[in-house]
This record gives structure tokens, C-alpha cells and sequence, in this order.
């Protein structure tokens, strides 16, 4: 169910897509499930763009990633799927702004909250993850980096780097290097580094239409605060 705020911030577009603008400091799409879904506390998947889509219209989100996958027919996820839009960069505060907001107006599963993102948006989803691991049930960072700050918070919940090996816009040393961090604050962490042998930094797109990161996400939930296995398993059921 919406409330009343959400219902007047929304222009509707097509296949229960749902522009907000004016909401939270970055205007958002949200890609709504089933109803079925929608009335039993859904899980949120937030997806964050790099660079190249920072800038223009909110509808470039749909450019590449997770809902350009959905918009092709690849994926299907049984959650609410939302992409905020970066004029460049992205603000973990302002981003638990908009988690805050589809929770609240989409009565969505505050104990499943996932956040995935490609380049400047890998960024973002390990700053996002560090600074507030109490909200985010699992992050998946491709082709991104993280901040050493936020290594102590990373290494508290299921983290998920894929980077590839010819990638010439950013390294992945990028990935390593956080990789390592996360581990000297704990050599127990759920982390997971995937180096894709050959991969560029636009090929390792092809991740978002391939159920593996969402199956591997949807495995996770929190309780007070802490992260553990879902105990529905693979939640996709695939």
C-alpha cells in the first residue's frame, strides 16, 4: 500500500515504474512487484549507477544495469527495485534517505535491503554499506572501490567485489585494495573477490542480467542490526 505522499510525488511509467522526484535529495525510479509480493513486506534492491548516467534526465538510470536487464526480460526480481539518479557522486547519507522512503511508503522489509552498483556507483555501494551496516543486508560492488574508512563497517556484512582483469578505467587494484582492507579488520568477513579474467570495464555489465548477484543477495537478511542466511535459501527459487 502507498501513502498519500508517495501517490502525489509519482508519475507513472509503464509496467508499475514509478518516477519520485522531490522526495529525497536524488529523485529515484521504482520498479514495483507483483501484487502478491508488494502485500507481504517485499525486499528492496538498490541500484546505483556510475558516471556516465550522472547528469540529464532521471531516465537515464535505465540506460544499463539492473533495470535495463528487467526492461530486456533478463531478470525478474520478486522486490522493490529502485534506481536513484547522481548529477556525480554518490552520498551514503542521501542515499539512506531514499532507503528510508520506499520502506516507509512501500511497506518494504527494512531487514532486507540490498544494495548493488558498477563503477562510481561500486563506490557508492561500499561507502554506503561501511558507513551504515546496520541497514544493508548484502552489497555487490562491480568494477568499483572503497573508501578505507569504512573497511571495519564493510567487513560486517556479505560483500560481494567483481572487477575485471583489462578493466583501464578503474584497476582492479581498486577492488583488491578494499578487499584487503576489509580483511585486516577482520580475517572472518563474508568477502568474496571475483576477478574476471579478460573482462573490461564495460563487459562486466553483463553481470545485472544474470541472476547469480540477486540469488547470492536474497540469501541474506538482518536481525537487530546483524547479518545471517536467509533461511528461505535461494530466495528466486531458481
Amino acid at each position: 500500500m502507498l501513502f498519500l505522499a508517495g501517490l502525489l510525488a509519482a508519475i507513472r511509467l509503464p509496467a508499475q515504474r514509478i518516477a519520485i522526484s522531490k522526495q529525497t535529495y536524488y529523485p529515484f525510479l521504482v520498479d514495483l512487484p507483483a501484487a502478491e509480493v508488494l502485500d507481504n513486506k517485499p525486499p528492496v534492491v538498490l541500484f546505483l549507477h556510475g558516471r556516465s548516467l550522472s547528469g540529464g534526465k532521471l531516465e537515464r538510470v535505465q540506460r544499463y544495469g539492473l533495470m535495463y536487464s528487467m526492461d530486456l526480460g533478463k531478470v525478474s526480481l520478486p522486490a522493490v527495485v529502485v534506481a536513484p539518479h547522481s548529477q556525480g557522486g554518490w552520498n551514503p547519507d542521501k542515499l539512506l534517505e531514499v532507503i528510508d522512503y520506499v520502506v516507509e511508503n512501500y511497506c518494504a522489509d527494512p531487514e532486507r535491503v540490498y544494495v548493488c552498483g558498477m563503477s562510481m556507483g561500486g563506490y557508492g555501494t561500499l561507502d554506503l554499506a561501511g558507513k551504515y551496516p546496520d541497514r544493508i543486508a548484502a552489497a555487490v560492488a562491480i568494477c568499483g572501490g572503497g573508501a578505507a574508512q569504512y573497511a571495519c563497517g564493510l567487513s560486517k556484512i556479505p560483500i560481494w567485489l567483481q572487477h575485471g582483469t583489462s578493466d583501464r578505467i578503474v584497476p582492479a587494484s581498486e577492488s583488491k585494495k578494499i578487499a584487503g582492507a576489509i580483511r585486516a579488520c577482520n580475517t572472518s568477513a563474508n568477502l568474496t573477490l571475483t576477478l574476471i579474467d579478460g573482462g573490461t570495464h564495460g563487459s562486466v555489465e553483463r553481470i545485472f542480467h544474470q541472476y547469480d548477484i540477486y540469488n547470492w543477495m536474497f540469501r541474506h537478511k538482518k536481525q537487530n542490526g546483524e547479518a545471517l542466511l536467509n533461511d528461505g535459501a535461494t530466495a528466486l527459487g531458481l
